[in-house]
């Protein structure tokens, strides 16, 4: 059973002097085109719910001015709500006094900016121990975590570089290490790898997904493509004008658009690259042992050329190699006359 981590209701924003006594007009239907050329105010996010589960990577995606950045940055309240609710673990973060939300944010949350954001007189240990230099953690631990987590973002040998000596992706990666030393429960990631090149893109969200495993966090990651929001995300929320206009997994998403909007954003994806084997698997296993074995996580593509060679079913497995179900030949024939 699912547990939700973070829990957004009602949310709106509107940017200008009189946002509150507009938030009646917006309610009543008042679009962002026509807020902003009758009232010269910015709807920002309009009536957003949301539940996003603990240990989970919820990708919020939409084109420029959709409002994901904005509702990114309402969860540690870098953006006061004009009205609305978010709980994180049942505790309003809306109602958090000055103190009470400094303290959230020290230890409760990670950020991870798309321009790295990191001081470029210090060297990469002391970027990365930062939040505990702040926290005022011990010279001696808060420089052993830094170290650590310098390590497992594959950074060693670069611990007294500074970030002018660091290519763009090495430098993103001092900016993850540094938001996972606090060992916060969420890491918001905003836009955190659209200013990279796309192989060295490619290789942080690998890395990223890997850390998942073990960290197992709950993360919110911010983007614009949809190729990075399938490959990451356990759900995805798309925004269109400050509105959630659909929110499931990838595969809902792919298969299932709710409007124009969402078909436009997949209309060109190759479902088959994109779609995992567990999306079409039964929970059935077969019986003898010479059936040929597809991990649940690969995509449907990969296990084409088994089919090809002329086997009929796939044993499908999970993460430690354990049998959980079937995948027939027909079923993947199926997704290829649908798509």
């Amino acid at each position: 059973m699912s547990n939700v981590k973070i829990k957004i209701e009602n949310l709106y924003k509107i940017f200008g002097h009189n946002a509150k006594g507009l938030t009646s007009e917006v309610k009543e239907g008042l679009d962002k085109d026509e807020l902003l050329a009758k009232h010269n105010h910015v709807l920002g996010l309009d009536n957003i719910n949301i539940d996003i589960e603990e240990q989970s990577i919820q990708v919020i995606m939409g084109l420029s001015g959709s409002g994901k950045s904005t509702l990114i940055r309402h969860i540690n309240r870098l953006i006061e709500p004009t009205e609305g609710v978010v709980m994180v673990d049942n505790q309003d973060v809306t109602k958090l006094n000055k103190n009470e939300l400094l303290e959230f944010r020290r230890n409760r949350t990670g950020m991870v900016f798309q321009r790295f954001g990191l001081f470029p007189h210090q060297n990469i240990v002391d970027n990365v121990q930062l939040g505990l230099s702040i926290k005022g953690v011990d010279k001696s631990e808060s420089n052993e975590t830094a170290m650590f987590w310098i390590d497992k973002v594959g950074l060693n040998g670069f611990e007294y570089k500074f970030p002018n000596q660091l290519s763009g992706g090495m430098q993103q990666r001092v900016g993850l290490a540094r938001a996972l030393a606090n060992d916060p429960d969420i890491l918001l990631m905003d836009e955190a790898f659209s200013a990279l090149d796309p192989l060295i893109r490619s290789d942080m969200q690998d890395q990223l997904l890997e850390l998942q495993k073990n960290l197992k966090k709950t993360i919110v990651f911010i983007t614009h493509d949809l190729d990075e929001a399938l490959k990451l995300g356990d759900r995805i929320a798309i925004l269109n004008g400050g509105k959630l206009v659909q929110d499931g997994k990838p595969e809902d998403i792919l298969l299932s658009p709710a409007d124009e909007y969402v078909t436009n954003f997949v209309k060109d994806v190759n479902r088959t690259k994109v779609l995992k084997i567990k999306t079409i698997m039964k929970d059935s296993i077969q019986s003898g042992s010479d059936c040929p074995k597809v991990a649940m996580d690969s995509n449907i593509e990969s296990c084409l050329p088994l089919f090809l060679d002329g086997e009929s079913v796939l044993s499908v497995t999970d993460d430690e190699k354990n049998i959980v179900g079937s995948v027939s030949r027909e079923e993947v024939a199926n997704i290829l006359k649908r798509y």
